[in-house]
């Protein structure tokens, strides 16, 4: 979705009451969404798109039985928490919320809203919901990926720079699911022949001075693992391993369109879709402990032939006759 659609999209959601009053008496319902990033990051307003045409063929339309309040707390931990409260405090009749940093604040806000997340790495493991199967509280939705996905990053790194026998796994090191996600790269190292680290993702500073750190012997590559850091952080990482000729593999697409070497994982625009699919049965009165926490059903293979090349890597035939996107 291109941001000309988007912003049409939203259009009318600041003067909703305007277009709705005398004019339809459907009751107008309230979505919240809390997104820890900013309001022009192309990637996420791709996905909210695709939340917003979701709603749009569920039959809803903002100004007229749909109003949504949008809330952008910019990557700031203390930002998401006052936004989280602001959010419940309105009391809509459901929030959408991507990822660990909003999820948690938003359930320590409200016990009672309908929460979706289109995208959460562990959510029995974080303690959102009780089970896959039975939610059992106020929030239900969709996993970023299954954990033994993870190793398949290893597996694709070591296809396109079959040189590689060190690797680094960026994870953050506030989130659990960063260290089950590393777990998983270890077992499959050694069938792979490779060497795997973790790097903790505090803070600029220590990413920086951990990828240099690493990159001074030769034959080392990168995996950059599933958080709300690594999007933080998304051109940091993409800039240190250009320079310092690491070839890396992510989790999502957008990194790869910004720059970044390949990606295997879930199509985050589909999540969003399904989110959606979420969200109009609540509005329609079902509830979210009933509504099974689903894994991705879509996976996509993306790698950038351009940086490929300026890092010095021939992409094999076998490997580009299996992905699903190539950037030139």
């Amino acid at each position: 979705m291109r941001r000309r659609e988007f912003i049409t999209l939203l259009g009318g959601a600041a003067a909703w009451p305007l277009a709705a009053r005398g004019q339809h008496t459907e009751r107008v319902r309230r979505i919240g969404v809390l997104l820890n990033t900013t309001a022009d990051n192309p990637y996420f307003q791709t996905w909210v798109g695709a939340f917003l045409q979701g709603l749009q063929q569920s039959g809803w339309s903002i100004g007229q039985n749909l109003r949504i309040d949008i809330r952008w707390a910019g990557g700031s931990a203390a930002e998401v928490r006052k936004q989280a409260a602001e959010l419940a405090a309105l009391a809509p009749d459901v929030i959408l919320a991507h990822g660990d940093t909003t999820i948690g604040p938003l359930l320590q806000a409200t016990h009672t809203v309908p929460i979706v997340f289109p995208v959460a790495a562990d959510p029995v493991g974080a303690g959102y919901v009780d089970s896959l199967a039975r939610p059992g509280g106020n929030a239900t939705g969709f996993m970023s990926f299954e954990y033994s996905l993870s190793g398949k990053w290893l597996e694709v790194l070591t296809q396109i720079a079959p040189n590689v026998t060190r690797a680094a796994v960026l994870r953050d090191p506030s989130q659990g699911s960063g260290t089950s996600q590393f777990a998983a790269i270890a077992t499959a190292a050694p069938l792979l022949k490779v060497d795997v680290s973790p790097v903790n993702m505090r803070d600029a500073g220590d990413i920086e001075r951990a990828v240099a750190a690493f990159a001074r012997p030769s034959n080392g590559g990168l995996i950059t693992t599933a958080s709300s850091a690594a999007n933080v952080y998304r051109d940091l990482i993409i800039k240190l391993a250009a320079q310092h000729k690491l070839p890396t593999v992510f989790y999502e697409r957008s990194f790869v369109a910004a720059g970044g070497l390949a990606s295997y994982g879930p199509d985050f625009a589909d999540q969003y879709r399904h989110a959606a699919g979420y969200v109009d049965r609540i509005l329609k009165g079902e509830k979210p402990a009933d509504m099974p926490v689903q894994a991705p059903t879509k996976y996509e293979r993306v790698i950038n032939l351009k940086t490929a090349k300026a890092l010095g890597l021939t992409v094999p035939p076998s490997l580009l006759a299996r992905v699903d996107e190539v950037i030139e």
